[in-house]
Parts: structure tokens; sequence; C-alpha cells
């Protein structure tokens, strides 16, 4: 079973199909993350046509190290299988990820999986294309640990408030920010989401957070779903790139003493103990798994 790839997801900026001003924009940020999208974002009249200009930009444009991801329409619309086929067999192994939106069982994501093998083995690819899920209805959310199950191919599954905000009968001015609800309204769907993705080594992705001239609460939504085991979260706009990839990088000396604390342990396990003090506090397998963590997203982001 080929492994799956670890992208940094610290931020997943949306870009319109339709627009080659923004996808040519999209494309010289130094962002983790970029997904070009045929479905909210695109009219009707438009989602065809933005099949052919996304192909460019994945063909012709220079994306550096960023993951290169199109978000295909759902599959009870008329776009998606052939969102699929175009986009796949018009940018090969120019494409990274494809996303699902509004997935409603392991079925959804599985039938993705399958129609993605075939046309690898058509086309020769050398390389896995990935799938993230949009976990959006409460339908979905009830299914969440069979979507996360479904397929090997699976590396990501998002929390889309906007539409799930409807499916749950949420009223639009408690979207982010206060509400007036004692807590945050979100915090069971961004439990429930991430539990489920990190029991089957997932990544979990906080979704959009429209104001984004609110760069403030912007940064309180990153950190309440950081702090619940999130890595990343979407920007609807440039400016929340550098805020969230900013809000989802571990700090320069956490690194450097969670590093330290791994070596202080390995040296006790190296003397036959099962645990050490590090700076007044005993540290232990547990402690370690936690600092691990840390450790290895530095790693990944080049720490």
């Amino acid at each position: 079973m080929p492994q799956r790839p670890q992208r940094l997801r610290r931020c997943q900026l949306s870009v319109p199909g339709s627009s080659e001003k923004m996808m040519h924009k999209a494309a010289a940020l130094d962002v983790d993350f970029v997904f070009l999208d045929l479905e909210d974002a695109v009219a009707p009249s438009e989602k065809r046509g933005a099949r052919a200009k996304i192909v460019e930009a994945l063909n012709t444009l220079d994306w550096g190290r960023t993951t290169r991801c199109v978000r295909i329409n759902d599959l009870t619309t008329e776009y998606a299988y052939e969102d699929i086929i175009e986009v796949v067999e018009g940018a090969r192994e120019n494409l990274d990820v494809l996303m699902l939106p509004k997935a409603m069982s392991a079925a959804d994501v599985q039938f993705v999986d399958k129609l993605l093998s075939m046309m690898e083995k058509k086309l020769g690819l050398k390389k896995r294309i990935g799938i993230d899920v949009l976990i959006e209805e409460v339908e979905a959310m009830m299914q969440v640990e069979q979507i996360a199950a479904s397929t090997p191919r699976l590396e990501c599954l998002i929390f889309g408030m906007g539409d799930y905000s409807a499916s749950q009968g949420i009223s639009l001015r408690d979207i982010g920010g206060p509400s007036g609800y004692p807590g945050d309204i979100w915090s069971y769907q961004r439990h429930k989401l991430t539990i489920a993705a990190r029991a089957h080594r997932l990544d979990a992705v906080d979704g959009p957070f429209a104001d984004f001239k609110s760069p403030d609460t912007f940064r309180e939504e990153c950190k309440r779903a950081m702090t619940l085991g999130m890595v990343g979260k979407w920007a609807i706009h440039p400016s929340q790139v550098p805020l969230a990839q900013e809000a989802f990088s571990p700090q320069a000396e956490d690194v450097a003493r969670a590093r330290q604390m791994i070596r202080a342990y390995d040296e006790a396990l190296a003397q036959g103990l099962g645990a050490v003090q590090y700076e007044g506090k005993m540290i232990d397998i547990a402690s370690v798994r936690i600092v691990r963590n840390l450790v290895d997203r530095a790693d990944r982001i080049g720490m």
C-alpha cells in the first residue's frame, strides 16, 4: 500500500478556476496549498470553460513548493465526473490532489477513488493523486468515521462550516467570532472531525472565515482549530494566507525546547529509565509523543 504523502496544509487558499488573473496571483504566493475551484466560486455558465483555464494554469504556471489541488463539483451535479476526467487528463502529474465537496458517505469518496485509479492506469501516471474531502452536511458529520476510513487515497478532512450551517440550521450572524453562545459553536464538530481524521492518520483542516477584513477574529479561529489538533485553515483572500501560516507554525523556541526534551528522554531511556526530570517536571513517553508532533511539523516546514 503506497504511503500517504506528507503535505503542508497550514493554509489552503481558495482560488476561482474561472479567473486566470487570480490563478496567476496565487501561483506567485508562498502558500502551502492552493485549490483551484470549480464549485461555489464559479457560476454554472462558466464551469465547463473553467476546466480548461485550470488545466492551463496547472501546466504552465510555476507553483513552486505549493500543493496543487482542484475542487470539483459535488457528486449530485451534472459536472462532477467530467470535472475529474477533463482535469486529470489535461493536467496529469501537474495535479496533486482532488477536493471532493459535500461528501455524504464513504461510497462517495470510493467512487472518486475508483475513477482516479482507472485514469491513472490509462494515462500511465507515476504518482497517485490524493483526495481531500469536505464535511459540510449533518449527514456527513454523522458518517465522518466511515468517510475517514473509506480509502488509503484520502489525505485530509475539512470542516466546511458554511454549508454545514445551512444543513444544521445555524444563523449566518453566528458564524465566526462572538455569537452570544457560551463557547465555540463549532467545538463539537471540529473535535469530532479531528478525532476521526487522526484515528486514520489524516490531516484535519478548518474551513473558511468570510470576513477577511477582520484579521484578529481570523487569528482566533485559527487558534481554536489548532488547539484541537487541526493542521491548517482555509483562506478566501490572499491577506489571510500569512495569518494562517503563522498561526499553524510552531514558535522557534518551542521547537528547540521540544528537541531538547526528546534528547533528554532518549538519554534516560538509554540508561534504562522510563521517565526523567526536565525543567523541573517529569516527562515520559506520553510527554514525548506530544512534542514529537510539534517537531514533525517543524521538520515538514523546514524549521
